[in-house]
């Protein structure tokens, strides 16, 4: 490269003839004047000799023409290939786009209040929540797809009622809410393709919907794929946290600087452009939706009820009666004719027991209670001889019988009425 430059600027800037460049630059004449005629600079164009999969690609090409997707080492096998992976790998990247077809992908544009990207991310440190247990609990990620403003919280676990209601709560410390709420198949939110029945009602009373990405394309919400990366190697490295309330405590301070970051894509900080994208959300709906998991049943003898296998005590004497739970992120409460009968603070646990000393003791006064009326019952019988029970008749039905008043208030009435 040097010499072509140096041939060119002798000859036409100084004006040396060829013999003397060749003389000066010890080069051949026909080098000088090849690099005088060239204009580009030169390069070097190895001549190909051919690969070892040349001899393979007939047979590789039936293959990809039937079933363009095979994957390699299933081909690597069915050719009988001997040699290392790496070659063939770099061939069928070559060759399998004309067999699958390429499939461009547009630079998508959102408008403000439009979407937000919604999905779990499962954080690898396990949290307790009880004695000597530990859990690993997903944590709700929502990302509004204008502004790139994160939200998240973790909740206690995969069921609709659990996942609505921290939407809910996100939702609420926005002040607004999108036009549409995009999800991927989670099996509480579109399992089944169709959005499920409590995710249509809480997207109903918001006046929102839930939109429901293809199977298996994580591309189509990238956006909330990114920040939860973002969160695994920002937020969790060196954080230790000692109950789920300590993880959410940790996460919102974190969320507060984070959102103050300048996004590269938008050329802009999420916080400064949430008021262009409050201005175009859906107001809240008066009401709230309907969350937390909730369920109607019969309060059975041993006065406890399960909510995500977790058993919590009621109030012993509505044993019978049809009671109302609800359970939220932190409470659950049990309603019976429109009154509270029990209020408790929610085990993030797994099999674990939660009961009310007053039930407790209510309990077992009610037990004590009625052993004594089974006592009284048994006294107010004996055994005859032959086996069978006979019941002791009280003195005062004798004295109706018979007519007679042993009663001494009535006893000078009576003496009065005989004079």
């Amino acid at each position: 490269m040097e010499d072509w430059a140096e041939i060119r600027r002798l000859h036409r800037a100084e004006g040396v003839p060829i013999k003397e460049i060749a003389r000066r630059l010890g080069v051949a004449r026909n080098t000088v004047r090849a690099a005088l005629s060239c204009d580009r600079p030169p390069s070097y164009e190895r001549v190909s000799r051919g690969s070892i999969v040349d001899a393979y690609e007939p047979r590789i090409r039936v293959l990809l023409a039937e079933w363009p997707k095979m994957p390699g080492p299933v081909i690597a096998e069915r050719i009988g290939w001997p040699h290392s992976m790496a070659p063939l790998r770099k061939r069928l990247a070559v060759i399998r786009p004309e067999y699958v077809g390429i499939d461009p992908v547009d630079r998508v544009i959102y408008q403000p209040g439009q979407l937000t990207q919604c999905d779990l991310w499962f954080p690898e440190p396990r949290i307790p929540v009880a004695a000597g247990q530990e859990r690993v609990l997903p944590v709700l990620v929502m990302t509004l797809a204008f502004s790139r403003f994160m939200t998240a919280t973790m909740i206690p676990s995969r069921q609709a009622g659990d996942i609505l209601a921290g939407m809910w709560t996100l939702i609420c410390g926005v002040g607004r809410v999108t036009r549409t709420l995009l999800w991927d198949r989670e099996s509480a939110i579109g399992g089944t393709g169709r959005v499920s029945t409590p995710a249509a009602a809480f997207a109903g009373t918001l006046a929102t919907q839930i939109r429901l990405a293809p199977p298996r394309d994580p591309e189509f919400k990238g956006m909330v794929e990114r920040a939860n990366g973002y969160l695994e190697t920002s937020f969790l490295p060196g954080r230790s946290f000692a109950s789920p309330h300590d993880f959410n405590a940790q996460l919102a301070q974190w969320l507060t600087k984070a959102n103050t970051r300048t996004v590269r894509s938008i050329q802009g900080r999420p916080v400064d452009l949430l008021e262009v994208d409050y201005r175009s959300m859906l107001a809240l709906p008066p009401l709230a939706p309907q969350v937390g998991l909730t369920y109607r049943t019969r309060l059975g003898r041993d006065y406890h009820l399960r909510v995500d296998t977790v058993d919590y005590s009621v109030d012993p004497r509505m044993i019978g009666k049809l009671v109302d739970v609800t359970a939220t992120a932190g409470e659950v409460s049990v309603v019976c004719d429109g009154q509270t009968i029990a209020r408790h603070q929610r085990s993030w646990a797994k099999q674990d027991l939660v009961t009310d000393p007053a039930h407790r003791a209510l309990a077992a006064q009610m037990r004590q209670a009625l052993a004594l009326q089974r006592q009284s019952r048994q006294a107010a019988t004996r055994r005859h001889a032959d086996g069978h029970a006979v019941v002791l008749r009280a003195l005062p039905d004798y004295d109706a019988l018979f007519g007679v008043d042993f009663n001494p208030s009535t006893t000078p009435a009576t003496e009065a009425s005989d004079a």
